[in-house]
């Protein structure tokens, strides 16, 4: 079983001989690898920066005021109460050693008989520190934080600025990345903007704010049918959301987008959801790896020629998807590969061989405003309303925790009943910049 010592055993109440399973990562991937071992005769220690599991399909609702930062994580401490043979360790793995079976982290050196890595994925930036520096991301409760302050404090700004060309650049907001996320944050914003901060701020002309997609290929959630695809466009357009289509990004510069055709667009706010690639742990593994840094694994989920270590989620490449496609790096198929790879762990243990991955696809979905979604599952194809009370059900679903279910259903119905917004707090230590030169009359 590899080197047990006392460094993992310490944070259990006795010294066992059991197999020590590590599992860095508590997203969706981490968290039901970790359910399907709890009671099970192994001691599992998961590792995170963050002492609490995010639900991160709804950050975008958190950087549009519509939900609490609270609302849509939950400690993990709290979620294995009852598990005694799992514990939790807050510290950030930085390298692993695939030899000798040592993690290295923040804390202490920690070694394994069996390791799950779950640690997500991050924003690609494809090699331009420009974008990296200039462009808000949304991976973490702290980057919708910064971007719901950021355009609230915007339209704190515009509302005392005097020059119309420099409060017209304030209220420009792009996000960059036809996706889900990008089209999702997008609906979002303008609902926002459209529906409760024309009426916070009646003195600004709501005509003046603009909220552009930006997208480098000729269509919007590549992943959907084209009638969806269709569907979710017009849905915008009409929610007053400008979608640029065929329209690939150089850089960005000093609130200037520089399209590689040698346009440019002035935005004060830029959101950067048009590529995503694996944690960067995986550049420490000295494996092989495939498009986006993501990691190569066997069909069984482990790394080739090391069957104790287990890859899964957006740090996973596995070719198998809707014929030879890699998975998508998705919540559902992060879930199914973390409960399969606990489940082969399992199986190795009692001597059984282990099991390839087989994903039941549940299909797609993505939500453009308060009563409006597009769905694609099992065969049935559906936009508009029906679409997104399926969305929300299944969003429901998936959170963790009863309080986190009763807040967000509460904020949701709030929300669609009233078209406000509860959240719009600008926290941190921000003032806004006003004229206060002879001509503006103050």
């Amino acid at each position: 079983m590899g080197s047990r010592g006392n460094i993992i055993n310490s944070k259990f109440p006795k010294e066992t001989s059991r197999p020590r399973v590590v599992i860095v990562g508590v997203g969706f991937g981490g968290l039901n690898a970790a359910r399907n071992l709890a009671g099970q005769d192994v001691d599992v220690l998961m590792l995170d920066k963050n002492n609490y599991h995010g639900f991160w399909p709804l950050l975008y609702q958190v950087a549009t005021a519509g939900l609490e930062p609270e609302s849509i994580a939950y400690p993990v401490r709290a979620i294995f109460h009852s598990s005694r043979n799992v514990r939790f360790r807050m510290t950030e793995v930085q390298s692993i050693d695939l030899a000798t079976r040592k993690i290295t982290t923040t804390g202490r050196p920690l070694t394994y008989d069996y390791l799950i890595l779950a640690a997500g994925s991050a924003n690609n930036y494809f090699g331009n520190d420009a974008l990296a520096k200039q462009t808000f991301g949304l991976k973490d409760i702290e980057d919708a934080e910064r971007l719901r302050n950021k355009m609230l404090l915007a339209f704190e700004q515009a509302s005392t600025e005097r020059d119309p060309d420099r409060r017209k650049a304030m209220m420009t907001f792009a996000v960059i990345g036809g996706g889900p996320t990008g089209v999702e944050l997008s609906g979002a914003l303008a609902e926002l903007v459209h529906h409760v901060l024309v009426k916070d701020y009646p003195m600004l002309d709501i005509a003046d704010v603009r909220i552009i997609l930006v997208e480098g290929a000729d269509r919007i959630l590549a992943a959907f049918p084209e009638s969806l695809q269709k569907s979710a466009r017009e849905k915008l357009e009409s929610m007053k959301v400008e979608v640029c289509l065929n329209a690939p990004v150089d850089t960005v510069e000093d609130d200037l987008i520089l399209l590689k055709d040698g346009t440019t667009i002035d935005a004060s706010t830029v959101v950067w959801a048009a590529g995503v690639r694996s944690a960067p742990l995986a550049d420490t593994l000295n494996v092989e790896l495939a498009r986006g840094s993501r990691v190569k694994i066997t069909p069984e989920l482990h790394l080739p020629g090391h069957p104790e270590v287990f890859v899964i989620g957006d740090m996973a490449y596995l070719e198998g998807y809707k014929g030879k496609e890699a998975y998508p790096m998705v919540a559902q198929v992060a879930i199914q590969q973390g409960k399969h790879s606990a489940n082969n762990i399992l199986r190795r243990l009692r001597g059984e061989p282990v099991q390839p991955f087989k994903y039941f696809d549940p299909g797609t979905m993505a939500t453009i405003g308060r009563r409006s979604a597009v769905l694609d599952a099992f065969g049935v194809q559906l936009s508009g309303r029906l679409a997104w009370f399926g969305w929300l059900f299944i969003h429901i679903m998936y959170l963790v925790g009863f309080r986190n279910r009763l807040i967000v259903l509460t904020n949701w119905a709030f929300n669609y009943f009233s078209y406000e917004r509860g959240v719009r707090l600008i926290t941190g230590r921000y003032l806004p910049e006003e004229d206060v030169s002879p001509a503006s009359g103050e």
